[in-house]
């Protein structure tokens, strides 16, 4: 028997999704000895700033990787959408889970879809590339930062703070309240974060016993298309808080990737679809067109804005 100790933050949401990896793991591995390690990090510790601004990467697995390089835990547990576009050196994603419903969704108070809310109405999301297509689909309406897990946001929308919030529906899923979702956004309203409604499954390069473990449970269409994504997010420096989305679906080997970058204020958003069969170069064509088309030139003068 071998104990593989397993990574993962301390939110209901991320127990919930490392509680259902483990349970895979164990079919998958009859040797192992699984055992959970909970981990504060940074993004969970700063909850009255908005996520851009307290440097995008990392803010939610920075503490886990550091954890696994260290050796104090073997495996680590992220929502894909958490992970910036560069992983460290002696790191390697070893498993995608297959994924989730990867939309986003609005829950609103009055049970009023987005195109019925009234002008003004007051919108919470932490996510500038939320805020970014709600804004360019709802000018009319406010978005406000909200920061806290699951149960805080809802809460706090709850107590009038809100009148409607942006969340994934996947998370929502996996913790068994679809029925609060007042409607889920499609593509062409809201393209989601990357990886989104998938899950990372993180450890060292050189542990092969672990490696050979993950791939019992890795969903090789998932993993395709989330690679795709990856190498788009990539291209712009991987700044995960970024107002960047991509998606991709693979239908009969061939990956359709639609990718979008934005401005927070939503009067300038970019789009763009690419079809192809290999992955890292769907993802880089697709990034080099709206580069082209003036993305890097959006980014670069918001990075310098946040940075102020």
């Amino acid at each position: 028997m071998r104990t593989v100790v397993v990574g993962t933050r301390k939110s209901a949401l991320a127990l919930t999704q490392t509680g259902w990896v483990m349970d895979r793991l164990r079919e998958a591995n009859s040797r192992w000895e699984l055992r959970q390690e909970k981990i504060v990090t940074k993004g969970d510790r700063i909850l009255d700033v908005t996520l851009s601004k307290i440097g995008g990467k990392g803010l939610f697995v920075k503490e886990i990787e550091q954890a696994l390089l260290d050796g104090r835990i073997d495996i680590a547990v992220h929502s894909m959408k958490d992970m910036p576009g560069e992983i460290p050196d002696g790191l390697v994603i070893g498993a995608v889970t297959r994924r989730e419903d990867p939309r986003d969704c609005l829950i609103t108070r009055s049970g009023q879809s987005l195109e019925e809310l009234p002008s003004g109405a007051r919108i919470g999301t932490s996510s500038l590339r939320r805020q970014a297509q709600i804004l360019a689909y709802r000018p009319d309406v406010t978005v406000e930062p909200v920061r806290g897990n699951l149960d805080t946001r809802l809460r706090k929308m709850q107590e009038g703070q809100f009148d409607g919030i942006l969340l994934a529906v996947a998370g929502l899923s996996r913790m068994g309240w679809q029925d609060r979702v007042t409607q889920a956004l499609s593509t062409d309203i809201m393209v989601p974060a990357v990886g989104q409604g998938a899950l990372a499954i993180q450890c060292r390069a050189d542990d092969t016993e672990v490696l050979e473990g993950l791939k019992k449970i890795n969903d090789p269409e998932t993993e395709r298309a989330v690679r795709a994504e990856r190498a788009f997010l990539h291209a712009f420096e991987g700044g995960c808080h970024l107002p960047v989305g991509a998606y991709a679906e693979e239908t009969g080997g061939l990956i359709r990737l639609i990718g979008m970058v934005a401005h927070p204020d939503g009067q300038k958003v970019l789009r763009g679809t690419v079809e192809g069969t290999e992955p890292e170069q769907v993802g880089r064509t697709l990034a080099q067109q709206l580069l082209e088309k003036g993305a890097g030139e959006l980014l670069s003068a918001l990075r310098e804005g946040m940075s102020r």
